[in-house]
């Protein structure tokens, strides 16, 4: 009732502050008067509007790139008092007046995830919205966000998935999704002073930069090992023990091809990066190549008709099928000592072959892709000539 109330009070007050402006959020863009011609990159955010839309459908009004403030403002509504977000919002979207009092409501929410690019992107944006606009509303933002962030970096120095724990997953140490990944390729040019972050004062740029160094530490400790040398990376580790763990029901426990991707990206960012650095890098390359799989090729066919299942509609299927002209294939799992695919349905029982999942996660998953074949022929090369001063 209380909580009601609050939403009832909070509605009138914003549609009174909104009343004159009512008429432009048919059309906002013709209202708004943009920061540039191009705008801040609003990339980050594709994760989450593919989630939005996965669910909510793509038939709504959204800000263009260049509206900058509108959309650093729906940012600062979406932010939760603690400082963090949840994730899959649009922040380009256009909001109803009952939306934002809605989300003004939820600001004492609880929850806050990092899943899917999330955090991390926010504080970048918001930095970037200060330097365009001056605004410092959104440095408050971004610093508010920031203290979110580096609170729950794990002891290790990874982030968990969702914060506080709701399901089994969601304290581990997360490599899926950039969960970690993604805030050290933040922190490392915010504590360089880079743009967007040049006006952060020194104290905040030295806890970024303690706060990446553990991070980094924390990414070398986390790789696995093999007998005969370093291997990929899993895409959740037990925080106590940083052994890899389960994430969802059918993700076992395994070395995972395109986590282990992002985080060879990251590290391949690093300039001058340590004798401890260019081993991982080493040893993760050379274990992509070493599991791809050759002469076979994923296919994709139409289905005769569309199949609903509770997350998707399948209008296509999936199968192996032997062709020794395709090009390298990885699967997105490998055991961690056999380096055997790990295939498995949402029962946690694994299985064999792509045709022993069931339909609606052989449909609804990436079980096989080419994740590793840029990085591994066109990054890694360069990355090597790099080094080599070339």
């Amino acid at each position: 009732m209380i909580r009601t109330v609050r939403f009832l009070a909070i509605l009138f007050a914003v549609g009174g502050l909104a009343g004159c402006a009512s008429q432009g959020s048919v059309s906002p863009q013709a209202a708004s008067v943009e920061t540039s011609s191009a705008g801040l990159d609003v990339d980050g955010f594709n994760d989450a509007v593919h989630h939005w839309q996965n669910r909510y459908g793509n038939d709504y009004p959204r800000y263009r790139p260049g509206q900058v403030r509108e959309i650093a403002n729906n940012i600062l509504l979406m932010q939760r008092d603690h400082g963090g977000w949840i994730e899959n919002l649009d922040p380009l979207r256009i909001l109803s007046t009952r939306e934002k009092a809605q989300l003004i409501v939820d600001k004492t929410e609880e929850a806050g995830s990092f899943d899917n690019r999330n955090i991390y992107t926010q504080i970048s944006y918001l930095m970037g919205a200060y330097e365009e606009t001056g605004e410092e509303m959104y440095r408050t933002g971004a610093l508010k966000g920031l203290d979110f962030l580096l609170v729950h970096q794990t002891e290790c120095g990874g982030w968990p998935h969702t914060v506080p724990a709701i399901r089994r997953y969601h304290p581990l140490i997360t490599i899926a999704d950039e969960v970690t990944s993604g805030p050290l390729e933040m922190l490392r040019p915010m504590s360089a002073g880079e743009f967007p972050f040049a006006s952060l004062s020194d104290e905040t740029r030295e806890r970024a930069r303690r706060a990446m160094m553990r991070g980094d530490n924390c990414l070398l400790r986390l790789q696995i090992r093999q007998e005969d040398g370093l291997a990929g990376w899993a895409g959740q580790y037990t925080p106590n023990t940083l052994e890899p763990a389960m994430g969802r029901s059918f993700e076992l426990p395994s070395i995972a091809v395109q986590e282990t991707v992002e985080i060879l990206r990251y590290l391949m960012s690093i300039d001058q990066p340590s004798p401890e650095v260019v081993a991982a890098i080493e040893g993760g390359v050379s274990w992509l190549q070493r599991v791809a799989l050759q002469g076979v090729r994923l296919d994709e066919y139409e289905l005769s008709e569309p199949v609903a299942f509770r997350y998707h509609i399948a209008t296509r299927d999936r199968r192996l099928v032997p062709d020794e002209t395709a090009p390298p294939l990885w699967a997105r799992f490998y055991d961690v000592t056999d380096n055997s695919v790990v295939l498995a349905n949402r029962d946690s029982v694994r299985v064999d072959d792509l045709q022993d999942i069931a339909q609606e996660r052989r449909t609804g998953y990436d079980w096989y892709g080419t994740w590793a074949d840029h990085l591994v022929s066109v990054v890694y090369p360069e990355w090597k000539s790099a080094l080599a001063g070339e």
